[in-house]
Formats: structure tokens, C-alpha cells, sequence
């Protein structure tokens, strides 16, 4: 798998480099903006890694850039802590976003996440997780262990389809609200409301989640049962 790292640090550069192609992946590098754009167009990665404060174009500008005409995953690293930061990567289009300092098993958890997801195919339209199976083409829930259907309401539904689909996907709290309520939401209680009635009904442990999970002021996330510890 090819993987651009852009970033203007070069110590950083050089460190991912090394550590990326000790886990065996094919990495492609960029210093600055406007070179990893044109690395994206050229080689065609698989994922990005990419920082957000670099010269010629921002972060924020390659992610736009990028994402007119690519779906490859975008895992931002940074050291800027607002979460509005954060958020306006998410809403970009990025997939993922790591704080600088990070240690290198996180950083390589999240781009083992990010290299399983992808909308379900029609022909692998189920999603199993925690002792249930979600059809998406049936849109229904039912329970492994003796076959009961879990009943949900259909803006249960709505938000469990817009995660399951992306397994590993950070999904910001605005996209998830669009996608589920319409554009214009911005009420970020509907999603603590359902994101809690789904746990109830899917997770074994509704106060310790370990599938449904919710990053506060960022979005949500579905974590499969390969990632879940």
C-alpha cells in the first residue's frame, strides 16, 4: 500500500518515513502544500498523512484540493489543539486526526482503521459487530445469538447506517447531523440523545462502549470487532 506523508517538519518527514516502511508500507513524501497535491496527483496514494500548517498551500487547502477528485483516506496530524481545527479538517473532508505529540501504535492503529473502511458493496451489504448483524439491504438488526430482531426507530437507523458504512471513520458531529437530520441541524443533542439509545440496544455495555463510540466536540466513530480491542 502507498502512502503520501506531507509535512514541512523534517525530522517528523524522516521519522514516518522510516517507521512507515518498517510496517512494509510504500511511502511517498511532500514538504510542503503544493507538492503534495501534486504527489496526490501523480502517485495516486491509497492514504494520505497529512499536516495542517505547511507552507505554499495549508492543510486545509490540500484537503479540498484532494478531495474534488479523490477518495483516499486523509489522516491529519497536527499539534493544534482546537477542537474548531479539528472539526473544519472533518468537514473538509478529512477522515481522521491525530495530535502531535503521538505515539507511533496509535498512529498506526488509526491507519489500520482507515485502510478497512469504505462504504459496504451491494454484495457485502452486511455488518457484523458485538453479537449483531446489521443488514443495510434489509435495513435490519438482528441479534446473533438467537435470531431476534433488535426494533430500531428510523433515526436510530439513519445514524447507525451513516457509521457502519465507514468503520474506523472519525464522522464530525456536522456531517452526521446533515446526514441524518437535514441540512441546517446544529443541535448537537439530537446525537447525544440516539447515540445513547443505540448503545442500550447494541452494545453489551452501554456505559462502556466499545463499538458506538463518541469523541465529545469532534463526531462519532464505529469501531468493528477487529479494532475493539
Amino acid at each position: 500500500m502507498k502512502i503520501l506523508v506531507a509535512d514541512d517538519d523534517v525530522q517528523i518527514l524522516r521519522a514516518l518515513r522510516i517507521t512507515l516502511s518498517a510496517y512494509g508500507y510504500e511511502v511517498v513524501t511532500a514538504a510542503d502544500g503544493a507538492a503534495a497535491v501534486r504527489k496526490a496527483v501523480e502517485e495516486h496514494p491509497e492514504l494520505i498523512v497529512l499536516d495542517l500548517g505547511m507552507p505554499r498551500l495549508s492543510g486545509m487547502e490540500v484537503i479540498e484540493a484532494v478531495r474534488g477528485w479523490s477518495r483516499a483516506p486523509i489522516l491529519v496530524i497536527s499539534g493544534r489543539t482546537d477542537s474548531a481545527d479539528k472539526v473544519r479538517a472533518l468537514d473538509l473532508g478529512a477522515d481522521d486526526y491525530v495530535t502531535k505529540p503521538f505515539a507511533t501504535e496509535e498512529l498506526m492503529a488509526r491507519i489500520r482503521a482507515l485502510t478497512r473502511r469504505g462504504p459496504a458493496a451491494p454484495e457485502q451489504s452486511e455488518v457484523v459487530f458485538g453479537g449483531v448483524r446489521v443488514d443495510l439491504a434489509a435495513k435490519a438488526v438482528i441479534r446473533i445469538s438467537d435470531g431476534s430482531a433488535i426494533r430500531l426507530t428510523p433515526t436510530e437507523w439513519r445514524l447507525l447506517e451513516a457509521l457502519v458504512q465507514y468503520p474506523g471513520r472519525l464522522i464530525s458531529q456536522s456531517s452526521l447531523l446533515s446526514a441524518v437530520w437535514g441540512p441546517g441541524t446544529t443541535d448537537t443533542g439530537y446525537l447525544r440523545l440516539y447515540m445513547g439509545q443505540l448503545r442500550r440496544k447494541l452494545e453489551a455495555d452501554p456505559a462502556a462502549p466499545v463499538h458506538l463510540i463518541t469523541e465529545h466536540g469532534l463526531g462519532c466513530r464505529f469501531v468493528p470487532d477487529s479494532a475493539a480491542g
